[in-house]
C-alpha cells in the first residue's frame, strides 16, 4: 500500500512540475528550422525539416536571435551541399552536421567559439573547413583526429 500511495505521489508531482515549467520549444518549425529559446531570449536551432541544398543559418528565428546550433541538429542531412553560418551563432554543438555525406562547403563566422566534438563527423565530401581562432576551437582541432572523412585541409 506504501508503495502504491508513494508512486502515485511521485506521478502527481510530476504532472503538477510540468504545468508549472513554462514550455520554451517552438512546436512548429519556423522557416525550415526547429528551435527553442535559451534562458536569455535567444534562439538555439534544434533541427531542419527543410529541402534546400544549400543552407544559410539565419541570424534570427521569430526576433530571437540565433546563437547556436544544438547537438545533431542537422544530422544526416544528406542533400545539403553548403551550409553558411549567421554572424549571431556563437557555438555549434556536438554532431551537428555529423553525416551531411554531400556537404561541399561550410562557412563559418569569427562569431564562433565553440565547436562540439564531431561536428562534421562523417562528411564525406567536405574537402576543407576553415575555423575561426579561437581558444574554444583549439579543442576541436585536438578532436579532429576523431573526425573521420573530414579535413583533407583545416585551414
Amino acid at each position: 500500500m506504501k508503495r502504491l500511495i508513494s508512486v502515485l505521489l511521485a506521478v502527481i508531482m510530476t504532472v503538477t512540475a510540468m504545468s508549472i515549467i513554462p514550455m520554451t520549444a517552438s512546436a512548429q518549425p519556423i522557416n525550415d528550422y526547429y528551435y527553442y529559446l535559451l534562458p536569455d531570449d535567444t534562439a538555439a536551432i534544434t533541427g531542419y525539416k527543410g529541402s534546400d541544398l544549400d543552407v544559410v543559418i539565419p541570424s534570427d528565428l521569430d526576433g530571437y536571435p540565433v546563437v547556436r546550433i544544438s547537438d545533431e541538429a542537422f544530422c544526416d542531412c544528406s542533400s545539403l551541399t553548403s551550409v553558411t553560418i549567421s554572424d549571431s551563432v556563437t557555438s555549434i554543438g556536438d554532431y551537428a552536421f555529423s553525416g551531411c555525406s554531400s556537404l561541399t562547403s561550410v562557412t563559418i563566422p569569427d562569431s564562433v567559439t565553440s565547436i562540439g566534438k564531431n561536428a562534421f563527423y562523417n562528411c564525406s565530401s567536405l574537402p576543407s573547413v576553415t575555423i575561426p581562432d579561437a581558444t574554444a576551437i583549439q579543442r576541436y582541432l585536438a578532436n579532429l583526429s576523431t573526425n573521420q572523412n573530414i579535413g583533407k585541409q583545416i585551414v
